[in-house]
């Protein structure tokens, strides 16, 4: 004769079971648009306990599944990186991708997904010289092209509203008194954290990069932008702990690269040689085989003709042999096709 409770143990466990194994199909979504610091790893699901177990407790609850990802922050201030300071194709094509990632969770999990943009433009703004006003101008774009394009699975999420209409700069004061590590911590883990390091490292890059028509020597500049590291890093992660703090449950996506095992998942939003580029440091290039790749706007301009769309410059056209492409411009975007490549 069985054991009285038998029966509820071995359900439970074949619920746990069911679980679990949703959990890794929800992952193994997420897993061929990493964005890895290590992109030799054959990444199984096995390999992310963190985002399994949270997966878990969220298909267990039957709630829906909430992505925080931090970034569209605004365009760089470099037009040798970007077409102006406004979304374009990149941004488009990088939000219709998300949302169609979100729409195919649901299918294997009712509740649906759903992705919360943190755009981060205004915590770090005036360390990277862009103004918060053409930051507000990207922000509200970016909002507007999310509703009109029906992206039903998205939403946004910025100082805003936090701290409403406070003065920029007092919020950003507060944001990084209340949550940002000090800096001497961050010099520590620079020396000792991997990670870290190629994180101070990405971003010295990033803000070397987009600084035009700096008026010292080269060296001066990279020490310039060596100390503005360390302040983007501490603000990102005031960022972090904030968006934490008011979304406990959310999973934490993020833009950088990021290794197996991590507290946050890295995701690529389009294809791109470099593993840090985004769609606001870059311009898109569409190919003549339908794929479309993120190359600084100079070099984008060398190998495509610029298109327009309702009056802005919107991306460029390739036909393939490096030179301007003649012709209209009639095609049908694929963020699939653009992350398969």
């Amino acid at each position: 004769m069985p054991l009285v409770g038998t029966a509820p143990a071995v359900t439970r466990t074949a619920e746990q079971r069911s679980t679990a194994q949703l959990a890794a199909r929800v992952l193994s979504l997420l897993l061929p648009h990493r964005r890895a610091s290590d992109p030799d790893l054959d990444a199984r699901p096995e390999h992310f306990p963190f985002q399994l177990a949270q997966l878990a407790d969220i298909i267990d609850a039957g709630e829906p599944i909430v992505f925080t990802l931090p970034g569209f922050p605004c365009k760089s201030p470099n037009p040798a990186k970007v077409l102006g300071h406004l979304p374009d194709e990149g941004e488009r094509l990088s939000l219709t991708f998300l949302d169609d990632l979100c729409a195919r969770i649901g299918r294997i999990h009712p509740p649906g997904a759903r992705i919360l943009i943190c755009s981060d433009g205004h915590v770090f703004g005036d360390l990277i010289n862009v103004s918060d006003e053409h930051i507000d101008e990207y922000s509200d774009a970016l909002t507007a092209m999310i509703e009109r394009e029906g992206l039903r699975h998205l939403a946004t999420f910025d100082l805003r509203a936090v701290l409403g209409d406070l003065p920029y700069d007092e919020k950003r004061a507060l944001v990084h008194e209340r949550y940002a590590p000090g800096v001497e911590e961050l010099r520590e883990q620079v020396l000792t954290e991997e990670e870290t390091l190629r994180l101070y490292r990405g971003i010295t890059r990033f803000l070397t990069e987009d600084t035009a028509d700096f008026p010292g020597t080269r060296s001066a500049l990279q020490r310039e932008c060596r100390r503005r590291a360390y302040g983007v890093i501490q603000r990102s992660r005031a960022w972090g702990e904030l968006i934490a703090e008011q979304h406990p449950r959310a999973v934490r996506l993020s833009i950088h690269p990021q290794p197996a095992g991590a507290p946050k998942f890295g995701i690529r939003l389009l294809a791109a040689a470099d593993a840090w580029m985004t769609p606001w440091h870059s311009a898109v290039l569409h190919r003549p085989d339908g794929t479309w790749e993120l190359r600084r706007n100079e070099e984008a301009a060398r190998l495509g003709r610029l298109v327009l769309r309702e009056g802005r410059p919107s991306h460029y056209e390739s036909d393939g042999h490096g030179r301007p492409q003649s012709g209209g411009s009639r095609w049908s975007p694929s963020p699939d096709r653009a992350l398969d490549e």
